[in-house]
């Protein structure tokens, strides 16, 4: 299947690129490629930029380190690096001299060739990387040459210019991608879920909602949305889409017309198979769904939805899903230890995340904490508290929790670790044992970022099985 081009011609064009990380740079070295004149700009001047910045002079590309805030003279685009805020100075200045600002995303939307496979495409607050994961092992599993691609593995514009075909990509989309991307137009879409995050960049839960809804404009084939969270439906009534675009909703429970839902243990179709009324078609069973928590059945639901829209037979639904294997740290087991089970999701770095993982266990002693990035902690801890066997609290902003417990939960056990050096995810997993009985689940959902105590949620998360695998040697 084709895809609309835009054309454009890119010789001579003088464009400023912001940032010199791995999408500045893969967005430089193509559109020097193409005969434009680049110059990246970028507010840091450590070593590693310097090493970056002669690399690329050796191309041909300008680099200015240290002033991430004068436009270069001449500048006729600016294409941004995701993480860059709209009201950044150079983007003020961009604006005042009536220079467009672009994404990474929107460069690779412009510059796929005529036939380019076409982009389903996926965002929302949690779950992104692993529907999209679970959607390219659909597709491959429907033998279909894909790819999963945008806000994970290799940069977009890439895969785009790169040697090899693909017959469609799954594309993940960050809210600051599609804030820069006001071209891209995908076969189908989806939203998975909204909840407060990234305010400080977006200015408003508003402004969020809206960059993340982006995703459904123009589509072409089906926009899916969760129908336990309004707010995604809302977002598909607002969308201009392609005339005969459907709404395509997916819930835990049973499916209405047009969705996929869940009966009997069962994963069905009641959208994409003839009189959607009364039929129904199965796709795979709950038990294919690895892990089978409740919000990772939900991701299935929605990479099945959207691999149906572009016509997957039911069969690869099921033989994709079994052979999707998650990244590490999410809903991870790590081992079971005098009857407790220890699980790894290091990745649920907001309350949303955290719910969604305290809702699969029962019960549960919670170890949680780290930066809160201004969130409150009050609607977490009132939905899970009954699940709460104990809990134990790390991190910079631990407080914060403890606060919501004693409000919202005053009979739980809370032990406070008052370290942050590396031996802290060690007491930490040793109190949880003292806090749980057999048959419990020691969860780490921290439900916070990690930069406190460790590079990223990966470390901390290698913290946690490390320190559960010490736990066990010394009491087997």
């Amino acid at each position: 299947m084709g895809s609309r081009q835009v054309s454009q011609s890119w010789q001579g064009m003088r464009i400023t690129v912001a940032g010199l990380g791995v999408s500045g740079i893969s967005a430089a070295r193509a559109l020097a490629g193409l005969g434009a004149v680049v110059t990246v700009v970028d507010g840091g001047d450590s070593g590693t930029h310097r090493e970056r910045a002669a690399e690329l002079a050796e191309e041909g590309i300008s680099v200015r380190l240290g002033d991430a805030e004068t436009l270069p003279e001449g500048t006729g685009l600016v294409v941004t690096s995701p993480g860059w805020k709209p009201d950044s100075p150079l983007f003020a200045a961009a604006a005042e001299a009536g220079v467009d600002v672009v994404g990474d995303v929107e460069i690779a939307w412009r510059l796929r060739g005529e036939n380019a496979a076409p982009w389903l495409a996926i965002t929302g607050t949690n779950g992104k990387t692993t529907t999209t994961q679970m959607l390219a092992s659909i597709l491959r599993a429907a033998g279909l040459r894909t790819a999963a691609v945008g806000n994970i593995g290799t940069p977009i514009v890439d895969v785009v210019l790169g040697e090899e075909t693909y017959d469609v990509l799954a594309v993940e989309l960050s809210s600051y991608q599609l804030h820069w991307a006001p071209s891209l137009r995908a076969h189908s879409a989806a939203v998975l879920n909204l909840a407060p995050d990234h305010l400080d960049w977006h200015g408003s839960m508003e402004a969020y909602a809206a960059d993340k809804g982006r995703i459904y404009e123009g589509n072409t084939v089906a926009c899916v949305y969760n129908v336990a969270d309004p707010a995604t439906e809302d977002l598909v009534r607002e969308a201009d889409v392609e005339e005969g675009c459907r709404a395509i909703g997916f819930t835990l429970g049973s499916p209405g017309p047009s969705q996929l839902g869940v009966v009997d243990g069962i994963l069905v179709d009641r959208a994409f198979v003839a009189n959607r009324q009364k039929n129904a078609q199965e796709l795979a069973e709950v038990a294919d769904v690895n892990p089978p928590a409740p919000h990772n059945i939900a991701n299935a639901l929605a990479a099945a939805a959207l691999a149906r829209a572009f016509g997957v037979e039911p069969k690869a639904v099921r033989d994709g899903l079994r052979a999707f294997r998650p990244d590490a740290h999410r809903i991870a087991h790590v081992a079971d230890v005098d009857g407790v089970a220890y699980v790894d999701d290091s990745k649920a770095t907001n309350t949303h995340a955290a719910e969604a993982s305290l809702a699969a266990y029962e019960p549960i002693v919670w170890i949680a904490g780290g930066l809160a990035k201004g969130a409150s902690f009050d609607e977490l801890v009132q939905r899970s508290a009954k699940r709460l066997r104990g809990v134990v609290l790390i991190g910079a902003e631990r407080h914060l929790i403890a606060e919501a417990l004693a409000r919202h939960a005053p009979e739980v056990p809370v032990v406070d670790v008052d370290r942050t050096d590396t031996g802290a995810m060690s007491e930490a997993v040793r109190e949880a044992a003292g806090l749980a009985k057999p048959g419990d689940t020691v969860l780490l959902a921290p439900a916070c970022a990690s930069m406190d105590m460790f590079t990223n949620y990966n470390k901390r998360g290698e913290a946690f099985a490390e320190a559960v695998r010490g736990l066990a040697a010394e009491r087997a």
